[in-house]
């Protein structure tokens, strides 16, 4: 069943997002994932299922913190030559809505500024289409 849901998902994926290539032990259990690549920006999106949601039935603030801290550092990796470390330092997430199973769930990130020991991003969280989360962050280049 969860295989039918994630071949329809595949289909229906927004223009310019593909599987994300990026994998970690703790994204793997929430895949599929998808990005967007541009020069200057690497964002998320997925089709928010059950396994993504918290007991309410939306989507888990947990999820949200991570996705947009993994949007937001990538987004800034994007500023620095060759692939340097960056470390999350801070993170602040406000949540102004809700996302319910069955969204497209997506993270839209941009640098702000970024130096030689420090990058600064922020990040606009959806459901299809509508704000409801948005995030901060700092991280340590290393």
């Amino acid at each position: 069943n969860w295989l039918r849901i994630i071949q329809l998902s595949e289909e229906s994926v927004p223009d310019g997002f593909v599987r994300h290539d990026r994998h970690s032990p703790l994204t793997d259990p929430w895949e599929p994932l998808y990005s967007q690549r541009s020069s200057t920006s690497l964002n998320i999106g997925l089709w928010l299922r059950e396994p993504h949601c918290n007991a309410r039935g939306f989507a888990h603030g947990g999820l949200i913190s991570a996705l947009a801290d993994n949007s937001m550092g990538h987004t800034c990796k994007t500023r620095y030559d060759g692939d340097p470390g960056l470390v999350t330092v801070n993170l602040s997430i406000d949540f102004l809505g809700i996302a319910k199973t069955g969204c497209w769930l997506e993270f839209n990130s941009e640098c702000v500024k970024w130096g030689r020991s420090l990058a600064f991003a922020q990040c606009l969280v959806t459901a299809d289409g509508d704000l409801c989360a948005r995030g901060t962050s700092t991280f340590k280049v290393i």
